[in-house]
């Protein structure tokens, strides 16, 4: 499982937004500079944000991006889903289905329950975790999603006994 750079890109455009204090914005070639990206990507990215409802626009002289709402409301599951999808969806096994019109293990597919299950622990995780979460340092943030994911519920799976 790969993230995209959409997803690594969008999210990093995300917390420079989510670092700018008060209620100023920042525009594409600031965005830009700042992180490495050329400008165009930046307005890519900036597009999808804002049709998915993270950042809003204005124009003129003043004008840029800012966040659409504050770090702590802003859900990284959702964020993620609007710049790339999910891991796992409904139409995975359609998309995957090799020469056939119809994938061969349809009826009755173990892998199909691994990337849902893994989809699941993804979304239980992601959905509990901000921006504002990310926009502490690296261990700040870590220390952060430890906490976080020791409240995600596990699964419930017997080890393997050794006879």
């Amino acid at each position: 499982m790969k993230l995209t750079s959409q997803e690594e890109y969008g999210l990093r455009c995300l917390l420079h937004l989510g670092r700018q204090t008060g209620d100023g914005s920042l525009t594409i070639p600031e965005i830009a500079r700042a992180e490495g990206i050329s400008e165009a990507y930046v307005a890519k990215l900036m597009r999808v944000l804002r049709q998915g409802g993270f950042v809003v626009s204005a124009r003129g002289q003043s004008g840029g991006y800012a966040l659409s709402r504050r770090p702590a409301e802003i859900n990284l599951g959702e964020a993620l889903a609007v710049l790339g999808g999910r891991l796992y969806d409904t139409e995975f096994c359609d998309r995957h289905a090799g020469e056939e019109h119809m994938c061969t293990h349809s009826i009755d597919c173990s892998i199909r329950s691994l990337w849902k299950s893994v989809q699941t622990s993804v979304d239980q995780l992601l959905t509990k975790i901000s921006l504002n979460e990310l926009l502490g340092s690296e261990r700040e943030t870590h220390t952060a999603v430890v906490t976080i994911s020791a409240t995600v519920p596990r699964g419930n799976y017997e080890p393997v006994r050794n006879v």
